[in-house]
């Protein structure tokens, strides 16, 4: 979802790329769902790992769980890291798809606002 979030409202000022530590085999029809409500199309991206990424420069990284920080040390070289733990939606009980709207949410606000800081320093 952040991936998708961070083209959506910054595609012309960043390649925004997700993966994750241990990524799923699909992305989660629930987060298609979500995503799709608030007008953004994440069919076509894949879950990737990390280590597709671990020889690249990257000028900003930012983490969204606590399992990505502590296994995340492949960006020595980024001008910045950010970091800000969310809830796996997946892991939440009770109704799935309003923890991943709720998820969402959170994760959109927090994109806003860091990379909006990021470029304006």
């Amino acid at each position: 979802m952040a991936e998708g979030i961070a083209n959506n409202l910054f595609g012309d000022l960043i390649e925004a790329k997700s993966a994750g530590s241990r990524p799923a085999e699909e992305i989660s029809p629930y987060a298609i769902k979500v995503m799709r409500e608030i007008g953004i199309d994440i069919t076509n991206q894949k879950p990737k790992s990390i280590d597709e990424f671990k020889d690249e420069y990257f000028d900003l990284v930012i983490t969204i769980c606590d399992r990505a920080r502590e296994e995340c040390p492949y960006f020595p070289d980024a001008k910045r890291i950010i970091h800000r733990n969310f809830p796996d939606p997946e892991e939440a009980e009770g109704n799935k798809l309003e923890s991943f709207r709720k998820i969402r949410d959170e994760i959109k606000e927090f994109i806003e606002n860091k990379i909006l800081k990021y470029f304006n320093k």
